[in-house]
């Protein structure tokens, strides 16, 4: 199972990765790779693979990493997110990805307020 889950997470970080240098076809594609791009520039990519992971595999997010994702904004959450969630192989479960990404920032603000 555990193997399972980090070639999951492989196969993310790859998809992640043809994303943000796939150029964009569209200007809402192109307005979310730069927000892409300035994102992944201020959250680790430890950081931002548990997001991922979080929202796409239901695994856990560290304290710090919450903190991370709080100063960034919901804006830059939200839209990477949406960015990753409308790929073709996942839009068939966008709705669900995008209510466990809402659930995370509310978890995400709930620790950054307790410290």
């Amino acid at each position: 199972m555990a193997q399972s889950s980090s070639q999951t997470t492989i196969v993310f970080v790859v998809v992640a990765l043809i994303c943000a240098f796939v150029p964009a076809f569209s200007v809402e594609e192109a307005e979310a790779k730069s927000l892409w791009d300035t994102c992944l520039l201020k959250i680790s990519p430890k950081c931002a693979l548990d997001i991922i992971g979080v929202v796409f595999e239901n695994l856990t997010i560290t304290d710090a990493c919450c903190h991370d994702l709080v100063q960034e904004g919901k804006m830059c959450h939200d839209t990477l997110i949406k960015y990753i969630a409308e790929k073709t192989h996942l839009v068939a479960h966008e709705t669900e990805y995008l209510k466990k990404s809402d659930d995370l920032w509310t978890h995400c603000v709930s620790i950054s307020q307790t410290a």
